[in-house]
């Protein structure tokens, strides 16, 4: 698990680190899967040139031989193949797709996050976790906002 601040440089540390996991096991790069759970070009956010840049940055910087996968679905992505290592980026991005889903206003998301820790739990290959870290960024204002931080602690 790797947390850290928003925009703290946790996803190039937790990139850095699996890449010597995955050298110091024999392991090819190409079995690598990198899981980005942020919305992609196309999608409403995926029109913010800030967002596109950081997309892109992202791109760039992952190894080539990886193999992405851009899903908010992570429990059935990781279930697809729990014997192929996999950097999930991040968890902050999952929770933010779950409430849009399930709504921000309520409505439990208790069902999807045992689904995420069941999912993980039966996970057999390397497994790095990103997720931006509660209390690191400022008190949200808002209640949706609020609602983000107070599931995104239960999870972590």
């Amino acid at each position: 698990m790797v947390l850290g601040g928003i925009r703290s440089g946790k996803s190039q540390w937790a990139e850095q680190a699996v890449t010597e996991v995955l050298r110091s096991r024999g392991t090819r790069p190409e079995l690598m899967r990198y899981v980005a759970t942020g919305p992609g070009p196309g999608s409403d956010r995926g029109t913010d040139p800030a967002w596109v840049e950081r997309v892109t940055d992202h791109r760039r910087r992952r190894p080539s031989a990886w193999q992405t996968r851009e899903t908010t679905d992570v429990a059935s992505e990781l279930r697809a193949d729990p014997s192929t290592p996999a950097l999930v980026d991040d968890l902050g991005g999952w929770l933010t797709a779950v409430l849009d889903r399930r709504g921000w206003q309520g409505g439990s998301i208790t069902e999807d996050i045992d689904d995420l820790v069941d999912a993980v739990g039966d996970f057999d290959a390397p497994l790095v976790l990103v997720s931006p870290e509660v209390g690191l960024t400022v008190v949200p204002a808002t209640a949706a906002g609020g609602r983000f931080v107070d599931e995104l602690g239960q999870l972590l």
